[in-house]
């Protein structure tokens, strides 16, 4: 998400209704000309400083894309750490996020404006020779429609855009013929059946070869879209008809954005998250500004500066205030229920909200766009990079992070709005944690896990079309860049669209006629570009002055966010009850849940549950209190089943060529060494003979001082640990026998014991599934001598070999989902805070057959140790935080390898359990917000 564009000075004003040139380009340019309205208070950045970062972004994007050229093209993505192409159906499925891989060069397609952005004009002029030599769009493949419009659509049309500015230019591109836009027009047409509904929003995905609801399509039997799925078209649909004349594309992308703003809530004028293409109904009805929602937004005030419908613009400010008077927190951005705004739908964020700033930049309202980059960038520097999601005491809720550009996308345009160089040194550190922690031999891994340091083998085709293109865009000068960035529109994947749209092939009345505005008052609409002087004082600390007071969110403060506090509590009344810190056994928490209408009832086997009737409440706050502390409720358990899991370890390639940028994903062990509280282990690895590791090794002078490679099967794995540790192994990591098995697809579990006492087992014992043992066999077998580090979490690289393998600075070389609850009437069932742990497995004779003997212990979210209350610190009411991050607990259950209907000792109900037992108590709030309605 972005924008950028050109025109007048932003001092002047723009009359009401002015003609559309001039709006487009007195608002673009305010998003930069502010650079020279004043300077911060941070030291300024030489401009040598400032070309060698350049430069090392584009020797960054040249390891990127030069190995996806060499080792994955023509598939669409680039698997890093095994060096080949991701193929759709030749690698196991990843769920929804396969949706945007069609077999059509995804991630050179994404790449072409990159291209001439970062100056690489003649690579350009190649990539769209092999585009239009090799790409086909008509396979049988289904995929995204979103992803598709985004990433393909997108892509064909920018690099159409920058195709004809070079050939304009005279030197390259001369041989051109819109060809790339008849390739978009061609994939706009395999796009159109996907609206083929009663409503106007598309189906979420179609099969580009035979559209949908065909047997043959595999597709079109879905009901329900994302808001941001079926609002996000408008951009490359409106381009695709000002480019070719052909009207339909931007019909029916208005006509979906019509319907979503027709199915707001009146009341609060939020949107839901998924919708039914069919109805209308909101099928989720929590609202945000991240996954799901967040590029409808965007695509609002950015269609209103791209086509100048005033109608657009008057969406996206209503949207806006609804958003700045429930959502936002400051410094956080919270969901709500649409329905009822004041009451928060969950107590984490997503990464995909740090596009928002960004948002606000172009919007004109700095303030904010500064507080919530300022928090983001204050989790970066404490886990590297944006977790998937945080929660609202910034721990980690999904620890993944697929090299997402929103971020690096809010900085860029906070520097253009505000000229401070501090964003300049925020870009440098997202430079520096790319090349330590994500880059490897073959491009830049995503991380499975920030708190580690693992990787995974996926680099999305998003990183070469966003990242690259912000932080050049960051460092350079505008004599570095061979056009006027400020004659283009950014779209939500980076591509780039020109402003002279807006005046080509209007065909399309821009007054919506059948939508209603008469409840809007104009008065409150900005209709001129924001005076820089107000936007941003003389004080030149202003910027500075807004972020200090938030320097220590993270550490040392606990946002008082999550629940929205009461007059009566500033008043010195207590705050509503804390699902943290509930605790069954003290009378007083019990004479509250009952004020709040909660009933507590402990049952035979074991369990507590809590049942709530909005009715029996003592008024109607308590009854909101109530929701609200029976969300948190599951909203806790299920997040302190994934904590109770212990953490991954690491396993990380340290000797020549890797130099610790391949780090493995691996599961611990409930014996041995534990690497949470020693120090790491760090040796060269060798095979064991025999191979399985189930009796006395016979070539024990090859694995003497090293870490020793084991394979799975045929024998506990404590004996295993045994055998290779009598032989003088320094660590073991056993790899798994079932061929494929990987990390990306498979749970991680830890190694059980025998059963019997393994204190004498001291050395350190890691477990790798196939797909990543096979990494280490691999560079056996290519550099014989490979060193690795076993550790709790990734460690920095050694200096001396980074200096041996420092990249040169010179250009000289190449959707998710979150869960819902809303009830009036609800259930949660607890582990009674006295129930004692049960879990054991007793030990197993050996045997020949490998599916009956290891032992393995599932981390799995669907199993709970204790009480999630139990042993849990609570938040003091002076706004200091605990560390929760220390508070994982090593226990979990043990399974067999060869029994998959093993009986579990604890008394808890999986997540998925309780929220079944909800539906009827659903269904019937349900019946009252229509009633209400």
């Amino acid at each position: 998400m972005s924008e950028a564009g050109g025109g007048r000075g932003c001092g002047s004003s723009v009359p009401q209704r002015a003609p559309w040139s001039l709006v487009a380009a007195t608002a673009a340019f305010c998003l930069v000309s502010a650079t020279s309205v004043w300077t911060a208070g941070a030291a300024p950045m030489s401009r040598e400083e400032r070309q060698k970062l350049g430069n090392q972004v584009l020797e960054m994007f040249d390891h990127a894309y030069g190995n996806y050229m060499e080792h994955a093209y023509p598939a669409d993505e680039l698997m890093p750490l095994t060096c080949r192409g991701r193929v759709r159906g030749q690698e196991p499925s990843r769920g929804d996020v396969d949706d945007a891989l069609g077999k059509f060069s995804l991630t050179l397609i994404d790449s072409l404006d990159t291209l001439v952005v970062l100056n690489k004009t003649k690579e350009f002029e190649d990539a769209v020779r092999k585009v239009l030599r090799d790409v086909n769009l008509d396979n049988d493949v289904v995929v995204s429609v979103f992803e598709t419009n985004i990433r393909v659509l997108g892509g064909l049309l920018g690099g159409h855009s920058l195709a004809i500015m070079l050939k304009e230019k005279g030197e390259y591109m001369q041989w051109y013929n819109d060809e790339l836009l008849q390739m978009a027009k061609q994939l706009g047409y395999k796009l159109l059946p996907a609206f083929n509904t009663t409503s106007g929003l598309p189906y979420p995905r179609i099969n580009l070869k035979f559209g949908v609801r065909k047997p043959e399509a595999r597709t079109g039997t879905e009901t329900d879209t994302c808001t941001a799925c079926a609002g996000t078209l408008i951009l490359e649909f409106a381009a695709l008809s000002r480019f070719t004349g052909a009207t339909i594309f931007e019909e029916y992308a208005r006509k979906a954005l019509d319907f979503l703003w027709e199915k707001r809530q009146r009341s609060s004028n939020l949107v839901g998250v998924t919708i039914n293409i069919h109805t209308g109904d909101w099928v989720r009805k929590d609202s945000g500004v991240g996954a799901g929602i967040d590029s409808y937004y965007e695509y609002l005030l950015k269609a209103y500066v791209l086509l100048g419908d005033d109608s657009f613009l008057e969406r996206f400010n209503t949207h806006y205030d609804a958003i700045m008077r429930y959502i936002s927190q400051p410094p956080l951005l919270l969901d709500v229920h649409i329905h009822k705004p004041m009451l928060n739908a969950r107590t984490w964020m997503d990464a995909l909200l740090a596009f928002f700033p960004g948002l606000q930049v172009l919007k004109g309202d700095i303030r904010p766009a500064i507080e919530t980059h300022e928090m983001l960038y204050q989790v970066i520097k404490k886990h590297n990079f944006l977790p998937e999601a945080f929660t609202t005491d910034f721990r980690v809720h999904w620890a993944q992070h697929p090299l997402r550009p929103e971020f690096a996308e809010s900085t860029y345009f906070l520097y253009k709005a505000t000229g401070d160089p501090y964003y300049l040194e925020v870009g440098k550190t997202l430079i520096e944690n790319l090349n330590k922690y994500a880059r490897v031999p073959c491009g830049f891994a995503a991380m499975k896990d920030v708190r580690t340091g693992s990787h995974e083998d996926r680099m999305d085709s998003f990183f070469l079309a966003e990242m690259f293109k912000y932080l050049y865009l960051l460092f350079a000068d505008k004599e570095d860049i061979i056009f006027d960035i400020e004659d283009y529109i950014f779209t939500t994947e980076a591509h780039l669209l020109p402003l002279w749209l807006s005046t080509t092939n209007q065909s399309i009345s821009k007054k919506n006629t059948t939508s209603e505005y008469t409840e809007l008052d104009d008065s409150n609409f900005d209709w001129t570009c924001p005076n820089t002087q107000i936007l941003f004082p003389n004080d030149p600390l202003y910027a500075q002055s807004i972020r200090e007071p938030l320097k220590n969110v993270v550490d040392k403060s606990c946002p008082r966010g999550i629940i929205r506090v009461e007059e009566s509590f500033r008043s010195g009344a207590k705050p509503p009850l804390r699902a943290r810190d509930f605790m069954a056994t003290n009378p007083e928490h019990l004479e509250i849940l009952k004020k709040m209408g909660v009933s507590l009832i402990h049952l035979k086997d074991g369990r507590v549950q809590l049942v709530q009737h909005a009715i029996q409440a003592a008024s109607s706050i308590d009854a909101e209190d109530g929701l609200r502390f029976m969300q948190e409720m599951i909203e806790l358990s299920s997040q302190q089943q994934k904590e109770q899991q212990l953490p991954p370890r690491a396993v990380q390639i340290v000797s020549h060529p890797f130099f610790g940028r391949v780090v493995l994903t691996a599961g611990p062990a409930q014996f041995g060494l534990d690497l949470s509280k020693h120090k790491e282990t760090r040796g060269f690895v060798a095979s064991s003979k025999p191979y399985n590791g189930c009796s006395e090794l016979t070539n024990p002078e090859a694995v003497m001082g090293k870490i020793a490679l084991i394979q799975r099967g045929q024998c506990m794995f404590a004996e295993k640990a045994r055998n290779i540790q009598n032989a003088g192994a320094i660590g073991g990591i056993v790899i798994d026998d079932n061929e494929g098995s990987s990390s990306d697809t498979a749970p991680l579990f830890q190694m059980a014991g025998d059963g019997k006492d393994t204190d004498d087992i001291k050395i350190p014992m890691l477990f790798l599934f196939s797909k990543e043992g096979s990494i280490i066999l691999d560079a056996i077998r290519e550099y014989e001598e490979v060193e690795v580090l076993l550790s709790d979490k990734a460690k920095d690289r050694d200096p001396e070999m980074e200096n041996e393998e420092q990249p040169s600075s010179e250009n000289d070389s190449q959707n998710q989902s979150a869960e819902q609850i809303t009830s009036s009437s609800q259930e949660v069932d607890l582990v009674d805070q006295e129930s004692p742990e049960e879990s054991s497995l007793n030990s197993q004779p050996e045997s020949s057959s490998p599916a009956d003997t290891d032992n393995a212990a599932s981390v799995s979210a669907s199993e709970q140790n204790s009480n999630p209350m139990e042993n849990h610190e609570t938040t003091s009411l002076d706004g200091e935080c605990t560390d929760l991050d220390n508070q994982l607990q090593e226990q979990s259950e043990t399974e067999e390898d060869s029994s998959p209907n093993v009986s579990w000792g604890k008394k808890v109900q999986p997540i998925d359990s309780i929220l079944a037992d909800w539906n009827e108590d659903i269904e019937a709030f349900e019946m009252m917000e229509k009633d209400e309605l």
